[in-house]
C-alpha cells in the first residue's frame, strides 16, 4: 500500500510564533513550558489521512489499545478488537488510544517533522549540540482516554491539534518519581511504564492543552495524560542530543554495575555530560563484552 497526501504550501509561515520561540530559548532543555503553534488545517493531519497513514505503516510502528485506563498500569493494556483503521476512523466512540510511531518513514510526514524542528533548531543546537534522530509520533485518542504514567528518552514537544487534554509532568532526576532501577531497566530494554502512587500527584505540574497549545517535555520527565470530553489528535516532535544519549548510556552502565552488586550513583542532569560512564558502556559494547541495549542505540 502506498501513501499519497497533498503537501500544503508553507509559504514561509512560521508555526511557532516569536513569543513561543523566546520561551523555548529561555527554558530549554530542562524546564517544562507551554508554547503556542499555528499548525492547523493541514491535510496530513486529518482523521482520514491518519487512518490511511496507520494502514500504510509497518506493524511495529503502530500501538493501540483500550483507553479507559488508570494512571498506573502493569504491563501492556488490552486490545479493543478493532483494526487500526477502524480505531482511528471511529475514535469518537471506540474507547481507544493509538500512537503512530516514526511517521518520518513517510516522506510527507518527514517534511512536516523537519519543517517544525528547523524553526527551533538554532536554539536547541546552541544549548545541547547537534539535533540527532528526529522522530515524529501522532496520538489519536477517545474522549477521557488516559495515557498512563511513563517517561521517554527524547527531547519532546507535544502539539495539540484537536480536542483537549491535560498533561501532568513530574520533576526529572528525582528517584521518588522514577526510581534509578526503573531508569536502568528501561534503557536496557524494559518497559517505559513507571510505578504510580496517588501520593505523587501533589508534586505534578499540570499543563492544560487546547488546539493551538503545545508543551515541552524534558528528557525522561515522568508524565501522564488525560483527555477531555472530546476525541483528540496530538503530534509529538522529538529529537535526541549527545547529552541525552550519554544519559542513556550512563544508565545502561549503572544497570550493569547494579546487576553485579554495586550501588552506582545516578547520572547527573544537563549540563553535566556523564561522559565517563557513557564511554565505559560504549567501550564494553564495542568489545562485544555485553549485548547492545536497543533503548540507547543511536538511530
Amino acid at each position: 500500500m502506498t501513501f499519497q497526501c497533498p503537501m500544503p504550501a508553507r509559504q514561509g509561515r512560521r508555526v511557532f510564533p516569536e513569543p513561543s520561540r523566546a520561551e523555548f530559548e529561555t527554558s530549554y532543555p530542562e524546564t517544562p513550558h507551554l508554547l503556542r503553534h499555528d499548525l492547523h488545517d493541514d491535510a496530513r493531519l486529518s482523521l482520514d489521512a491518519l487512518a490511511h497513514l496507520a494502514e500504510c505503516l509497518p506493524d511495529h510502528s503502530i500501538e493501540y489499545n483500550r483507553a479507559d485506563l488508570p494512571i498506573g498500569v502493569d504491563g501492556k493494556p488490552g486490545a479493543t478488537g478493532l483494526s487500526i483503521g477502524e480505531t482511528i476512523r471511529r475514535i469518537a466512540t471506540s474507547n481507544s488510544w493509538a500512537v503512530l510511531k516514526n511517521i518520518e518513514q513517510i516522506p510527507e510526514y518527514e517534511a512536516l517533522l523537519l519543517d517544525l524542528l528547523d524553526e527551533l533548531r538554532p536554539i536547541m543546537e546552541t544549548r545541547t549540540g547537534a539535533m540527532l534522530t528526529p522522530q515524529g509520533f501522532i496520538f489519536i485518542s477517545s474522549p477521557h482516554a488516559v495515557t498512563p504514567y511513563h517517561f521517554d528518552p527524547e527531547h519532546n514537544i507535544l502539539l495539540q491539534l484537536t480536542g483537549r487534554k491535560t498533561m501532568t509532568q513530574f520533576p526529572t532526576g528525582d528517584a521518588r518519581f522514577a526510581p534509578d532501577e526503573v531508569h536502568e531497566n528501561y534503557h536496557l530494554g524494559g518497559p517505559r511504564e513507571l510505578p504510580w502512587s496517588d501520593e505523587l500527584l501533589e508534586d505534578g505540574m499540570a499543563f492544560a492543552l487546547a488546539p493551538g497549545d503545545a508543551v515541552y517535555v524534558p528528557v525522561m520527565a515522568p508524565h501522564f495524560v488525560r483527555n477531555g470530553p472530546e476525541s483528540s489528535i496530538s503530534l509529538s516532535i522529538t529529537w535526541r542530543s549527545e547529552w541525552s544519549y550519554a544519559e542513556s548510556y550512563a544508565r545502561c552502565f549503572n544497570g550493569i554495575l547494579r546487576s553485579r552488586g554495586f550501588l552506582p550513583r545516578p547520572p547527573r542532569r544537563w549540563p553535566h555530560e556523564n561522559r565517563a560512564k557513557a564511554i565505559a558502556y560504549r567501550t564494553l559494547r564495542r568489545l562485544s563484552l555485553i549485548r547492545p541495549a536497543g533503548r540507547s542505540e543511536r538511530a
